[in-house]
């Protein structure tokens, strides 16, 4: 199934998406948000929400699409997964998976405004494939009781501010991931019965509609199972948490591509997953 959230910042409502996108179906009468907790009740039952045709049907036409998690507790994300962005990155691939955290308040609809920094010359788009939690998730015995514990998977864009990241982070990424507006997510939430291989989608990203990324999950260096596991042995992975699994290569820190700078348009896809688009502006001065 595909799970929306539709309507302004704070008061979005419940959605189920037909496959095609051609229906909306309203899902107030299942749950008042697609949080934790719903989906912690939808992992272990799917039956939950029935089928579309005992639903009331919704438009959505000229209303806002928010991000399909409501409220993520954590966002953690993966540091060069994808050996070629490690090597434009000017790193030798990982031998472990790199964690990074950033505020789960960067997170925002796929279409909404991303703001570039006051001074911000090094901001940068980076196409991931967002993972969802949906069932609690500690010290799992190996990866193959990872993927169990998955609600879903969107799209995210890890947006960054690479000086802020590389030359004044004191050591550590989160300042040039936490900034505000910088991870657009959505537009669906995909359940796994609608993503049968994770390691097999294409995803690309372009900048105002010039090519960027272009690549397939197949080159990660560590799968999403692995990541699920792996992460369970140093911490909680909660329902309604999103894993962030990395970039491929195509990212204005390789020196190929300028950064980006107010009036831009970043657009992302991953196959089955739908669409982003985030036109960019200065951040408010309040």
């Amino acid at each position: 199934m595909r799970l929306m959230r539709i309507g302004e910042p704070g008061h979005e409502r419940p959605v189920l998406a037909a496959t095609d996108g051609t229906r909306h179906y309203d899902l107030r009468g299942v749950t008042a948000d697609i949080d934790g907790a719903f989906l912690a009740e939808l992992t272990r039952d799917p039956s939950v929400v029935p089928d579309p045709s005992a639903l009331p049907e919704t438009g959505i036409e000229g209303e806002r699409i928010g991000a399909p998690v409501a409220r993520p507790s954590a966002v953690l994300c993966i540091g060069q997964n994808y050996a070629a962005h490690a090597a434009e990155s000017g790193a030798e691939p990982p031998e472990w998976p790199i964690l990074f955290y950033k505020s789960p308040n960067t997170v925002v609809g796929p279409y909404d405004e991303v703001f570039i920094p006051r001074g911000s010359r090094t901001t940068d788009w980076e196409v991931e494939l967002a993972v969802v939690i949906g069932r609690r998730a500690r010290y799992l015995e190996g990866p193959e009781d990872a993927l169990a514990h998955i609600a879903g998977y969107t799209i995210a864009n890890d947006v960054s501010e690479r000086t802020y990241q590389r030359e004044e982070s004191g050591g550590q990424w989160s300042k040039g991931k936490s900034c505000e507006t910088f991870n657009p997510l959505g537009p669906v939430l995909v359940t796994p019965d609608e993503v049968p291989d994770p390691q097999d989608l294409a995803l690309r990203s372009w900048v105002n509609g010039e090519p960027r990324q272009d690549s397939n999950t197949s080159d990660m260096i560590f799968s999403v199972a692995h990541l699920v596991h792996h992460l369970s042995q140093y911490l909680v992975l909660e329902p309604g948490d999103v894993i962030n699994t990395g970039t491929p290569q195509g990212v204005a820190m390789s020196g190929r591509f300028p950064y980006l700078a107010a009036g831009d348009v970043m657009e992302l896809e991953i196959a089955g997953l739908g669409r982003q688009r985030s036109p960019l502006r200065a951040a408010p001065s309040s």
